[in-house]
């Protein structure tokens, strides 16, 4: 029987078949509550739009002049609150030390693999499973503070469907908005955020997405960047003590 070189593709395979990753139950439940809002939020996008537009119209809305701004607005505030909650319900030193522990693993993996260090390529396969195991801890957080930011971030999209008219999405039956507005200049053109991207997908929602997520990623880094200094000055501050 030929065993294969630990560093190579056949081995590595052989390692994954070995090593399966069950879908832990915090991971089930957070998909499951992620379904189940969304499918909530779905059916009844419009009696969910219509009463947040009484709320949120007078705020966000602009007299409907301006409704890239109502999306830069609103997209600023939903992923300020989804940002701000992640953060309090994440440890972010145990997050950082799993990360630093991954990419530390993966750093020796690629030097073993380059010196062909058979002995220690054997070594850290056989380490990998916990490795893996503790990435699996934080995604299972992850998954499981999703549905939360889900009762946002749902709401959010049906209103905004609902303010500028979107039929799918119960829009006013006179649109607030003019039919002027809703077209805007990107990069490779212009866009009608009424629209549709491959005959389904609403350009307003891709529009939406490419102003928040350049937000989210700054907002996340800035939150948990103040988060963790916070924490490890009172880790600091309880070693002292101690």
């Amino acid at each position: 029987m030929t065993v294969p070189n630990p560093g190579s593709p056949q081995a590595m395979q052989q390692n994954r078949a070995a090593m399966p990753m069950p879908m832990q139950k915090g991971t089930m439940i957070g998909m499951f509550g992620m379904l189940i809002i969304m499918v909530v939020v779905m059916m009844f996008r419009a009696e969910i739009g219509g009463a947040m537009n009484i709320v949120l119209e007078p705020v966000l809305g602009f007299g409907g002049q301006m409704p890239v701004l109502t999306l830069i607005v609103a997209g600023l505030i939903m992923i300020t609150i989804s940002t701000v909650i992640r953060s309090f319900m994440t440890d972010s030193v145990a997050q950082a030390k799993n990360q630093k522990i991954q990419s530390d693993f993966n750093k020796e993996m690629r030097q073993a693999r380059l010196e062909n260090n058979l002995f220690k390529l054997k070594r850290l396969q056989e380490e990998q499973p916990k490795i893996m195991a503790k990435s699996m801890e934080s995604s299972t957080q992850m998954m499981k503070i999703m549905p939360i930011t889900m009762v946002i971030m749902m709401p959010i999209y049906a209103w905004i469907g609902y303010f500028l008219g979107d039929p799918y999405y119960g829009g006013h039956v006179i649109s607030i908005v003019p039919v002027d507005l809703l077209t805007m200049n990107v990069p490779w053109g212009t866009a009608d955020l009424l629209g549709r991207l491959a005959g389904f997908i609403p350009v307003w929602i891709i529009i939406y997405t490419m102003i928040s997520l350049p937000i989210g990623q700054l907002e996340n880094r800035v939150v948990r960047y103040f988060l963790l200094k916070k924490r490890l000055a009172e880790l600091d501050g309880m070693a002292y003590k101690g």
